[in-house]
């Protein structure tokens, strides 16, 4: 999917929300765990009653790993049931890969090749080598992590070196690197107060916020300070979502949740 098609998708569903699929078996709807597949069965359920609402979905691949080789595989079906059933959403693997360069190759063709992802989450500690494999594939997207959610981000992202935030030295030379438009950046939504700096850096560039929803992230300040003239912005929610209910009214919980952040992302579009 290329970023203009995103924006397209984005005006049409009047909607930049993302749902992370962060599936934990000791939360789903108990009567799903009766199924061959529980993982992808929720996942499926989860898609059906929102995808007209979202243009994204992330699955955080820890949640898969944590179960082996039965988790990979639902992560395997999940994506083939969005690529064939709903092309025009955007999918994200939330991998935070990032090593030397053969190795960041091989993760760079898992994503992008076996599993066919739109786009993966990168670490950018090991600098431009390990990076640069997944921008070598350039009908996809690599999201780098910029400044994320999590309180110990100022351990290191907002420490100074030579007067400047760690963080925005990482953006503004990750510009340079070889096919560098096809970056996106993690911004935590939790670090709203931040966004207009980071706009200055990287104006035109997607962001991937996620923090909305459970972990206190205001909607709003996200919108004032980080959207730009094609939105720019994917807002992800994860467990205020897919966990509304833990039912088997889980689908509909969901969908009103989801629709609930869409018609205030239409009022801010």
């Amino acid at each position: 999917m290329t970023t203009q098609q995103l924006v397209q998708e984005i005006k049409r569903k009047r909607s930049f929300l993302c749902i992370g699929l962060d599936v934990d078996l000791n939360k789903i709807p108990q009567h799903l765990l009766e199924e061959e597949d529980p993982i992808f069965a929720f996942n499926k359920t989860i898609i059906d009653a929102t995808h007209h609402l979202a243009v994204a979905y992330k699955p955080n691949l820890a949640f898969y790993e944590a179960y082996g080789i039965k988790g990979l595989k639902a992560l395997g079906k999940t994506i083939d049931y969005l690529n064939k059933n709903h092309p025009e959403i955007f999918t994200i693997a939330d991998a935070k890969r990032g090593d030397i360069g053969n190795t960041s190759g091989m993760y760079a063709k898992a994503f992008f090749e076996d599993l066919n992802f739109d786009s993966v989450t990168v670490a950018p500690y090991m600098g431009k080598d390990s990076v640069e494999p997944f921008l070598a594939y350039e009908d996809k997207h690599t999201i780098l992590l910029a400044l994320t959610s999590n309180a110990g981000a100022f351990d290191f992202q907002t420490e100074k070196i030579d007067g400047e935030e760690l963080y925005k030295k990482v953006l503004k030379v990750s510009k340079s690197w070889v096919n560098g438009q096809n970056l996106m950046y993690v911004v935590g939504a939790t670090k709203a107060e931040f966004l207009a700096d980071i706009r200055n850096i990287v104006p035109e560039s997607f962001l991937l916020v996620p923090g909305v929803g459970a972990q206190g992230g205001s909607l709003e300040e996200v919108c004032k300070f980080g959207m730009n003239r094609n939105v720019g912005l994917l807002v992800n929610s994860a467990r205020g979502i897919i966990y509304a209910s833990g039912g088997v009214d889980f689908a509909e919980a969901a969908a009103a949740k989801a629709k609930e952040l869409q018609e205030q992302m239409a009022a801010f579009l």
